[in-house]
């Protein structure tokens, strides 16, 4: 049985992807995502790849992902579930390309500064 694998990023999550020909199955770290991402928006982030392909019950997803909070790794399963149906087949690269889903989002954390309290945020500034 072939598979297909894409690697996601976003933020500081890192979600390996791979497909196999099967019924939709989707596992996240051995769980089923259900569980994993227990909030219905994540869920369909996740697999939104899937759903404007039209590919949701043709192949089995299993993914290892690791880092960041589940925002960063369910953006993550999304790169690579793109990334690896694009290598299924490459047609598919002209419906997700529009859709924005084929983009690494480059966003991360700003680093905090000395002499500040955050990245952006100053200490109470006083004049006397």
């Amino acid at each position: 049985m072939k598979t297909y694998s894409g690697t996601g990023r976003r933020k500081t999550s890192v979600a390996q992807v791979r497909l196999m020909s099967g019924t939709g199955n989707v596992l996240v770290n051995r769980t089923a995502i259900e569980e994993y991402f227990p909030i219905e928006t994540y869920r369909r982030d996740a697999l939104l790849p899937m759903s404007l392909t039209g590919t949701d019950r043709q192949f089995d997803v299993m993914v290892n992902v690791r880092g960041g909070g589940k925002a960063g790794q369910a953006g993550a399963v999304r790169l690579g579930v793109a990334r690896a149906l694009v290598e299924y087949n490459e047609e598919f690269r002209a419906m997700l390309r529009p859709a924005g889903v084929l983009t690494r989002d480059p966003r991360m954390v700003e680093r905090k500064k000395y002499g500040q309290k955050k990245a952006r945020k100053r200490f109470q500034f006083s004049k006397r």
